[in-house]
């Protein structure tokens, strides 16, 4: 049963997309005033045939509208006058939009794999509104195409939390179907790590099958990158190389905005995040201890054999204590930084994926935010690492890694359709 606290806890702001929400709200009321839940009980055969048809196109029309209330807050962002659209208005959350999104399309996609206007009990959820925005900027990046760059984030994206990607991961064939195309590719994580040999490690799968392709000519000069530490460390792929990647030295990639991030600042940042993850430690009696980095600061769970798990939401609390304490040190006015909660561990790392995705687009030679696509599966305004690539490019919000694989296979669907 759904506990009141439940309740109340999955509407704080840091647990919702407004955006979503909004939309959710509006497709509620014609699945209210159309749904036929007493269907069963009703000698009339062509009840829920009725039904069906008079939800989707009301559906159909409500996304029809939002996608033209998009198209007007884009015309506002080129005019400069973005924060008085009426789409600002209703959402003030909202933020850039790079492409149109082509909701109408996408709802009819969607609708036929998951059947939304035919449900009687069920009303469009938080996912169906998730995924209907993922296929609408699918065929926008499609329509507008060709598409250059697609960045992934690491776990629960392209592999499960915590493990690799092996050589068995269907993603695998899809993503060396993306450089065939010459489509370049990024792995934006926050696994920060200095060596290739431990990258080599977490993706072994990918690389040796890039390498196996290019062996047997079946992919010319492929172009991937991994950035970890959000956006600190930058490897490219060189399959003469031992472990089949190069460290790219900063000088090489930084941008101008993140080469003023000087040493001092950055070990300041990193002193107050660990301070304030010590005292929830400390307050919250966790069996935790600090692990600290060249360019981040965590913590992560003790070996004892009786140690106990993080809770969701002493993680959470963990990262909105952090980011709030950090946010109001002088040392958060000089540099950006990204608090996040990993699963089992909680994270401070210098830079944030909006800058990564930026690095990345200007190293691969200037590519447009309109041109690239971030996936990845934590796009929560906190303890989300996920969130900041929205300044920087368009976005898919995916669940697990198996959503990954559906939609590279969306892509592919589309850009078929295209030809």
């Amino acid at each position: 049963m759904t506990t009141r606290y439940r309740v109340e806890y999955a509407l704080k702001t840091h647990r919702r997309d407004q955006l979503i929400e909004w939309i959710k709200g509006l497709l509620a009321v014609p699945f209210v005033l159309h749904s036929q839940p007493t269907a069963a009980y009703d000698k009339r055969q062509d009840v829920l045939v009725k039904m069906a048809s008079t939800a989707h196109r009301r559906y159909t029309e409500i996304l029809h509208d939002v996608e033209d209330l998009i198209n007007d807050h884009i015309a506002h962002q080129r005019d400069g006058t973005h924060t008085r659209s009426k789409l600002k208005l209703l959402v003030p959350s909202v933020g850039v939009f790079f492409t149109p999104l082509l909701l109408e399309e996408a709802f009819e996609y969607q609708d036929q794999q998951r059947r939304i206007s035919s449900r009687r009990f069920v009303p469009p959820s938080f996912n169906d509104i998730r995924l209907i925005l993922n296929s609408a900027q699918i065929l926008s990046l499609v329509s507008g195409g060709p598409l250059q760059l697609v960045t992934f984030d690491g776990d629960v994206t392209l592999y499960d939390d915590g493990q690799s990607l092996t050589a068995d991961n269907p993603v695998i064939p899809r993503i060396l179907s993306l450089l065939a195309q010459g489509t370049k590719v990024a792995i934006v994580t926050a696994a920060g790590y200095t060596e290739a040999k431990k990258y080599y490690g977490r993706l072994y799968g990918l690389l040796e099958s890039i390498k196996a392709a290019v062996t047997m000519q079946q992919l010319t000069s492929p172009e991937l990158i991994i950035l970890g530490g959000e956006s600190n460390f930058l490897f490219q792929l060189d399959t003469s190389s031992e472990y089949l990647l190069r460290y790219v030295e900063r000088s090489e990639w930084l941008l101008p905005e993140m080469q003023e991030w000087t040493e001092e600042d950055i070990q300041a940042l990193l002193d107050v995040a660990e301070k304030a993850l010590r005292e929830c430690i400390s307050g919250m009696e966790l069996s935790a201890e600090i692990l600290r980095k060249e360019r981040a600061v965590g913590i992560i769970p003790t070996s004892a054999p009786n140690a106990r798990k993080f809770t969701r939401e002493q993680l959470e609390e963990t990262v909105l204590v952090t980011q709030q304490v950090v946010e109001m040190s002088p040392a958060a006015r000089k540099l950006p930084f990204c608090a996040f909660n990993g699963g089992n561990d909680v994270f401070v790392d210098i830079g944030d994926k909006g800058w990564g995705v930026l690095a990345c687009q200007r190293y691969l030679g200037g590519i447009e935010g309109s041109k690239t696509l971030h996936v990845g599966d934590q796009f929560l305004s906190a303890g989300a690492n996920d969130f900041k690539a929205r300044l920087a490019c368009t976005t898919a919000w995916i669940a697990n890694p198996g959503e990954t694989v559906q939609l590279l296979d969306e892509l592919t669907i589309h850009s078929q359709g295209q030809r």
